[in-house]
């Protein structure tokens, strides 16, 4: 392959590469996807997966292109699909129209496919490339590639905090920590995530929303509570709007059946995660996954968050910084409140790390790699 065949491969990946974070929040527990179509250097058909069950992304370039698809090249972010699922095999469709070369930038994890869609297209003549942009597409579909092969939520931990370590002033006083670009960033993080996820205390305290708020309306995630004895209000913000944006409470069986049953008739779901006193995280999470909820926001309080860290149940990090010092010996910490380690070896390092600015704040995030 010669360097301008290079140079155009990574060109058009790349447009199909942004066509699919066009979508990131919209697609469920489904990965998001494009497709770009091109044919004797132009492009014919473009597509992009929005919605689960919908078109996929290759079947909506392919109805573009039309009969240019005969002879084309596909550029797909994800392994094309092998299986009947909500909708019929990518693979076939791009078989039928006759396209001759597909450039797929990562495979597909998805036990139903794992390979077999590019086999498939191999069989059938196709020339077939993959790993162009590959960690670039595999980043945008990393709560998918957890959740299809457990079927355990991938979970965010956000937190926010003055550079030393306060969430909030000796007085109490938290609004606000960071700047008006740090909050819209939390709020596209919300769109991005089915669920988001708080402690009882929290709302005790604060009475949140929990909501995705912009500039344009946005998909909503489901509010989950860990609420081991059901001590949310009734009045709660959290509990209203049942329709539109569902809430979840995760209890243990010691919960009393009274507020269970007046909670339900609200239109509330409640898990009972364990017998003991408190929640069972794991139990928790395994049935958020079975709910088909495939990733979750934690902005938990520290306890919380600390529990979800010593279980090794936090994919994600994402710790906000605003350029202030508080001061206070009794303000505040950081929400991350656990137990610790005897010696630094033993800390949770984070790989992958990358900083960002928003305004001001300084957003620092990277994935926890765990002491064996």
């Amino acid at each position: 392959m010669n360097s301008v065949q290079i140079l155009n491969d990574e060109a058009y990946m790349k447009l199909a590469l942004q066509m699919a974070a066009s979508a990131l929040g919209q697609t469920g527990i489904n990965p998001v996807v494009g497709c770009v179509l091109v044919k004797e250097g132009r492009i014919v058909g473009m597509g992009a997966h929005l919605q689960r069950g919908h078109g996929h992304a290759e079947v909506l370039a392919l109805q573009m292109a039309g009969e240019d698809a005969r002879g084309s090249t596909a550029y797909v972010t994800l392994e094309p699909c092998s299986h009947y699922g909500k909708t019929p095999p990518c693979s076939d469709r791009l078989i039928e129209a006759g396209v001759s070369r597909v450039v797929v930038a990562t495979t597909d994890p998805n036990p139903l496919v794992a390979g077999t869609g590019i086999a498939k297209l191999q069989a059938k003549g196709i020339e077939v490339s993959v790993g162009l942009l590959a960690e670039e597409a595999s980043g945008m579909n990393e709560a998918f590639n957890k959740f299809i092969v457990t079927r355990m939520p991938y979970v965010t931990m956000k937190t926010a905090s003055t550079l030393d370590g306060r969430i909030a002033s000796k007085t109490g006083d938290s609004k606000w920590i960071t700047s008006p670009a740090s909050r819209a960033y939390v709020h596209t993080l919300r769109h991005r995530h089915q669920g988001i996820m708080i402690g009882v205390d929290t709302v005790i305290a604060d009475d949140p929303l929990l909501s995705a708020r912009g500039d344009v309306p946005a998909v909503q995630p489901v509010r989950i509570v860990a609420d081991s004895q059901l001590r949310v209000p009734l009045g709660a913000r959290v509990l209203t709007e049942q329709d539109r944006q569902p809430t979840i409470l995760l209890a243990s069986a010691q919960a009393p059946a009274e507020r269970r049953a007046a909670l339900e008739a609200r239109g509330v779901t409640v898990l009972t995660c364990g017998d003991g006193p408190r929640v069972d995280l794991l139990l928790a999470m395994r049935q958020l996954g079975e709910r088909e909820i495939g990733s979750i926001l934690l902005e938990g309080g520290g306890q919380l968050n600390g529990a979800m860290l010593e279980q090794r149940l936090i994919d994600k990090l994402v710790l906000m910084f605003a350029p202030k010092l508080i001061g206070g010996g009794h303000a505040a910490p950081m929400n991350i409140h656990f137990g610790g380690f005897a010696k630094m070896e033993e800390a949770i390092t984070l790989d992958r790390v990358k900083v960002e600015q928003f305004g001001p704040d300084i957003s620092i995030s990277g994935y926890p790699i765990y002491p064996s």
